[in-house]
């Protein structure tokens, strides 16, 4: 069995925590790797649905104060009825953080009863 290097996925992909670095594939891409310039692109121009699935896998799979790299807070408060049911265990801890940024006036948001 080949060994993988550090920072390097069993596909053979080398992650990267350089996140303002175009050509590197970010970390949390690991089961999906593409570029932070292509994900950025994707991000802006993806279909409704592909865009909701790949702010919630960042939401899901990044550090919390990786994601503001891609997205604001304003961003998932607007996404948050289509977000909620892709961020699986942690989706109690965002919408803990959206309450409470909404708390202060920061955002508007209304969780979905």
């Amino acid at each position: 069995m080949a060994m993988t290097r550090p920072g390097e996925n069993p596909r053979g992909v080398a992650l990267s925590t350089e996140l303002d670095d175009p050509e590197a594939i970010p970390y949390f891409l690991w089961d999906d790797p593409m570029s932070n310039r292509e994900l950025r692109q994707a991000l802006t121009s993806a279909s409704a649905p592909e865009k909701a699935r790949l702010l919630a896998k960042i939401l899901r799979e990044a550090r919390d104060t990786d994601v503001w790299k891609y997205t604001s807070p304003a961003e998932v408060a607007r996404a948050w009825p289509t977000l909620t049911l892709h961020l699986g265990r942690r989706r109690a801890f965002w919408e803990f953080l959206l309450r409470a940024w909404a708390g202060q006036g920061r955002i508007d948001f209304e969780p979905a009863r």
